[in-house]
Parts: C-alpha cells; structure tokens; sequence
C-alpha cells in the first residue's frame, strides 16, 4: 500500500457520493483483469457489480484495448460540428439495428446523466418546435436518472437532490408501480396530465436502480405508456442502467409491446473502458427539427462529441455483446440467479429477493424501509470486501451486476458468500457497531 498515494489522494481528491472527511478507508488499485481487481496490498477482489455496472466484459478486454489503439492512431478526435467520420456512422447505424424499434436519430453525449439531459431537452424543444409550451415531467417515486439539474429533476427528492431543489425544473411524481396500486398508479398519471402541461414521461424500464432494485412489470408500463401516448405526452425510456443485457434482453423495453419516443443509454455501452452517453428519438421526434433554420436546431453538444476512438470501442463492445458466447453467458447468469432465489426466498432474513436477467437483489430486513443510509452498508460492504469479492450496498440492499464473462465457480462464491453473511445477521443486529 502506497501511504503516500493515500496521504496525496486524501489531500487533494473528491470521490463521489463520499464524505471529504472520510474515516473509511481507500483501497488502492494498480490493475484489473477479467472478473478481477487486484490492490496495493497484494489481494485481488471479484467485481460483483461491474465496477459501477459498466464492465459487462470483464476488465482488460484484449479485443476493446487493440480497438483503442488502433483508432487512436488512426484517428483520435476530431470535432464533430461540420465533420464526421466512419465510427460514429457506423455505430449508430448498428445500435440503431440492434435496439429493434422505432428509434431513428442519434445524439451522442458523455454519460448518462447528459444521455437524460439530452432527452429532456429534447422533449421540450419538440414540443415548442409544435407552438405548445410543455416543461412539465412525470416521473416514477424512487427514481434516478442522474447528477446534472434535469436529470436531478426526475429523480427522487432526498440525500442526492436536497441541496438544489430550489434549482430543479418542475416535476410531478407518480407512485411506484408496485403490484398492488395499479389503478392508483394511473389516476395519478392521468390527474396530473390533466392539470399539467407535461411534456414527457420518463422511466426506468421494469427495474430502478439506485432506488432499491425494485421491479415491476411490463404489462403496467405498457398501460403508463399508452395513457401518455393517447395525451400527447412523450415516453423516455432511461436505460442506462438496464441496457446491453443486464434484464435478459438486450434492451429493457423491448420487453413491452410499446415502444418509447426517446431512449437514453450509456454506462454497458463501451463496455466499460471509456465514458459515452446515446440519446435517441423516433421519426416523429426527429419531425420538427428537419429544418434549415438554425434556431431549430438542437444546441447541445461538446467538445468530445462523437469522438471517433470512443465510438470505435462502443462498436466494438457491441459486437462482442451480440456473440453467440456472450448471449449464452447472460441466460448462464440469469438462470443461476433465478436458482438462488428459488432457493432463498424464504430466509428470515430476506426482505424481499428479486433477479431480472443478470440481475441479483436482495434486501435485508431491518426493521426498517429500504434507506441508502442506513449504518448496514458498512457492516455489508466490509464484510464482502474480506471474502474477496466487491460489492456496494445500497443501505440495506445487496445486489449482484456481474461481468458476463464470470464462471459459474464465480458467482458460486459470491452466492455462498451472501449465505454466511446471513448467518452472521443476528449477531450484527444484536451489536450493530460489530465489524
């Protein structure tokens, strides 16, 4: 370990979602390799959650480092007013078949939260574009779309959006679709489209992330979607997270029988390597904007946009994701997730257990609701961290978002690792402070 390193990093960094005094430890890492993180101190860790859910093809892939290399010295960056180039052509055109549906344009961007803030301007530039004046959004209670103002906006208020909500854009929040509220969950929609000018709905397809893992089902959000689609308001699907296989099909929404007007991706969409957000639209958003007038154009963009060596990647990772081996590793992943589940469903400890493709969650009863501050998570997370597997609770939440290269010795690991720490519960809760 690098104390030094440690001292410099403490001195002068800003990790996200972290206190500046932090008490806890940093882990320093000098490489990666396949399922692997290997640290300073000469341990290794299996990477349960994709390192923040983007590395879907383990760490070091040769096949997207020799992509990187190549195109860098072909053609690094350029900018993309004016210009363009084969890579992002020829991605797009590939996405845009892969995704399936009726998704005709592609705006590209850095990451997620600028994949959602494209989104959002783009509804309500469309709707201006038609001479209405709708700024309104619908989204889900619970939700997560990001870190910049819009996509704060659309999120859930609390821990992450409390010190700017008098910045935030105007939203009306809907119930979460939980099963049992259905009908609820549509008047709700309805009412407030009546008394809104909304612009768009925008969703987390069948699972939110940093909201808990919660699911719901296909069929009632082919119902929220209709009820938008005969209002005029438009869809976003954010599947940023749900993207590239992690639900079992390549996309979320392709799941329901709707399909969005507007679709955000990144975090699986390089595989990991380098950051990149997608925004798309359908025709009919794409409509008012096919025009000569440069006030109706669509001012967003930046200096990396469409960086040729980032698109070339993207490319890449796409074609390994469509393999033959790689879809064989999802279904692999999700039907050993399904097992656990069958298998732990019932534990006194468990909340509640869900898998969705490659997907693991599972909450831990506490006595309490599901909080991302609960004091568990650090229990948790050491806990995991000492079995030599990494894991980042969310409170009281577990949940497993592996690379689809992970073997079945892997994830056994990580599952009978989950198992003894539920048998290690009763103590903690008698002793919460225990380590």
């Amino acid at each position: 370990m690098n104390n030094d390193l440690i001292q410099t990093d403490a001195a002068h960094l800003w990790h996200p979602y972290t206190p500046l005094l932090n008490t806890r430890p940093y882990a320093e890492v000098v490489s990666a390799k396949g399922m692997y993180l290997h640290l300073a101190d000469g341990t290794s860790l299996i990477d349960a959650i994709s390192s923040w859910w983007v590395n879907i093809h383990g760490h070091a892939n040769e096949v997207l480092a020799e992509t990187i290399k190549n195109q860098i010295l072909q053609l690094d960056h350029t900018l993309f007013a004016g210009f363009t180039h084969k890579p992002a052509v020829d991605f797009a055109t590939t996405f845009l078949r892969v995704l399936g549906c009726n998704q005709q344009r592609v705006i590209y961007s850095e990451n997620g939260s600028t994949a959602v803030e494209v989104a959002m301007k783009l509804a309500v530039q469309y709707w201006k574009s038609k001479g209405r004046q709708k700024t309104t959004f619908l989204a889900l209670e619970g939700a997560f779309h990001g870190d910049t103002f819009g996509a704060m906006s659309v999120s859930a208020r609390g821990l992450f959006t409390e010190a700017f909500e008098s910045l935030l854009n105007p939203v009306k929040f809907i119930p979460f679709p939980d099963g049992t509220n259905d009908a609820f969950v549509l008047e709700s929609m309805e009412k407030h489209i009546r008394e809104n000018a909304v612009a768009a709905f925008i969703y987390e397809p069948l699972i939110q992330g940093t909201g808990g893992m919660r699911t719901y089902t296909a069929e009632m959000l082919d119902k929220m979607i209709t009820v938008c689609k005969q209002n005029d308001v438009l869809c976003i699907a954010d599947e940023v997270m749900t993207g590239f296989g992690r639900t079992g099909n390549a996309f979320a929404s392709q799941y329901c029988t709707t399909t969005p007007d507007i679709m955000c991706f990144s975090k699986a969409i390089t595989g990991g390597l380098l950051p990149l957000g997608v925004t798309t639209c359908s025709r009919e958003v794409e409509a008012p904007f096919l025009s000569g007038e440069l006030r109706r154009a669509f001012f967003h963009g930046h200096s990396y946009t469409a960086n040729p060596t980032i698109c070339q990647l993207a490319l890449a990772s796409l074609k390994l994701f469509e393999s033959e081996t790689c879809q064989n590793n999802i279904k692999r992943i999700g039907a050993a997730h399904q097992a656990f589940v069958l298998t732990h469903v019932n534990h006194r400890h468990i909340k509640r257990i869900e898998s969705l493709g490659t997907i693991l969650s599972v909450e831990i009863k506490t006595g309490q609701q599901a909080n991302y501050e609960h004091d568990i998570r650090h229990f948790l997370y050491d806990f995991f961290i000492k079995k030599g597997i990494l894991l980042r609770p969310l409170g009281n939440i577990i949940y497993v978002f592996p690379p689809y290269i992970i073997t079945d010795q892997e994830l056994e690991k990580i599952y009978s690792a989950i198992v003894e720490m539920l048998g290690k519960l009763d103590d903690y809760l008698k002793n919460p402070g225990m380590n």
